[in-house]
């Protein structure tokens, strides 16, 4: 590495040309992005990653689970010290938008790009990843939870997808080894900090016409399955009376569930977006509906009790309908505080390249939360243009692009330095 102290800048237009490339994969008719993990394009999407890593000369390197880690070549002994991470995930939620995740990664891999091309002297590697399944196909931030926790071999072939389809089964056919994944869970002693790049998903720095948002936490990211079981009975013949039916007692849960959120807290939040009957005609009474629950709490102490009023709320549903409910739900990643010497760094950089910051909370959940589990961590926030994402519609400025993509470059710089 040189002795340059020199402030690097990303070059711009590759990394919006990158966007661009894979912005166009998995891309439907709509204009919306399916790149669901495991899938055909995200298969495409991440040959095309690895192939961008080897053009720029970086090396790449796939885990257990699917996570990928890339690296430009250190000397022996910056190598050997615990690295800066930074980077996020490419899979998409059905029809997605283009910069969720896929910013992260691509802005990470240009700022390796611009230290391999420049070689600043720095007393600890940096490197990129790209996180397998963020968006919660099989888990929720499946492949840093891997990481963060690590999975057993009971818990994979539990797993299912949001198309009914076994983990293990499609894993499989991709290539994967159960075996292999659950020996991916990392050495903390590995990492010296992590820092994501992600558009916000919200209205706040727009409205606010700031350029950065430094992120202060993450709001507990926890949800499963309610699944009410009552009987399969002649649409026709059965009076309303004596029904048991399953899929009366899901709309019950579903139109209680604002209700729910909003007496835990003022932020709590509660999301239905799936739901599945059986058997599924339009002339039998639904013996079986399943809902998909995805909750979400700031505070600590309060993620259980939204967790319990949930249960609570679907017991009492299930008894007034006559109906039996049970739950499966997954492990609540908690809530966690960003660290704060990487927040003062990050708005040093945003000062220091004279753009507007400010901080706030973010009300997704990130992979960044199960990093924080293993390193200081921290999160760099770009505007989402009319707050959309999860849609189409999701967008940001390319102005925006390139200013979060330097500030991160100028923090990673920053922590591979102290």
């Amino acid at each position: 590495m040189s002795t340059s102290t020199a402030r690097l800048s990303v070059n711009g237009p590759r990394l919006v040309a990158d966007l661009k490339a894979l912005g166009s994969i998995g891309c439907g008719p709509g204009g919306g992005l399916d790149r669901t993990s495991f899938s055909a394009a995200d298969g495409e999407a991440r040959a095309w990653l690895l192939g961008r890593c080897a053009e720029a000369g970086l090396r790449a390197e796939v885990d257990g689970i699917g996570n990928i880690v890339v690296s430009p070549d250190y000397d022996a002994r910056t190598a050997a010290q615990p690295a800066v991470w930074s980077g996020s995930h490419i899979d998409t939620v059905p029809n997605g938008g283009a910069f969720d995740g896929a910013l992260g990664v691509l802005a990470a891999l240009e700022c390796l790009r611009r230290i391999q091309e420049e070689r600043p002297a720095l007393d600890r590697p940096v490197r990129a990843v790209m996180f397998t399944d963020e968006e919660g196909n099989y888990a929720h931030l499946f492949g840093s939870s891997a990481l963060a926790r690590g999975f057993s071999r009971t818990e994979l072939e539990s797993l299912t997808g949001r198309d009914g389809d076994r983990f293990a089964d499609t894993f499989a056919a991709t290539g994967g080894d159960l075996d292999a994944a659950t020996a991916t869970k990392l050495d903390p002693a590995t990492l010296h900090a992590t820092v994501e790049l992600h558009i916000e998903q919200g209205p706040t720095l727009e409205q606010l016409g700031h350029d950065i948002g430094v992120v202060t936490g993450i709001v507990a990211l926890g949800g499963g399955v309610v699944s009410f079981r009552g009987r399969a009975d002649h649409a026709g013949t059965t009076p309303m009376n004596q029904r048991r039916d399953a899929l009366t007692a899901a709309g019950a849960l579903l139109v209680a569930l604002p209700e729910v959120a909003s007496s835990v807290s003022e932020r709590a939040v509660v999301t239905s977006g799936i739901v599945t009957v059986e058997p599924g005609s339009a002339n039998v009474i639904p013996g079986l509906a399943r809902v998909t629950v995805d909750f979400r709490e700031a505070e600590t102490d309060l993620v259980d009790v939204l967790q319990t009023t949930i249960v609570d709320v679907a017991r009492e549903i299930a008894l007034r309908y006559g109906v039996q409910v049970e739950f499966d739900f997954e492990v609540t990643i908690p809530p966690v505080r960003l660290d704060a010497s990487i927040q003062a760094t990050i708005e040093a950089a945003a000062a220091a390249r004279e753009l507007l910051y400010s901080s706030l909370p973010s009300g997704a959940g990130h992979d960044s939360q199960n990093m924080a589990q293993l390193a200081p961590t921290g999160m760099i926030f770009v505007p989402s243009i009319d707050g959309r994402s999860h849609c189409p519609e999701e967008n940001t400025a390319w102005i925006d692009v390139e200013n979060g993509a330097n500030v991160l470059l100028d923090t990673l710089v920053s922590l591979a330095r102290d």
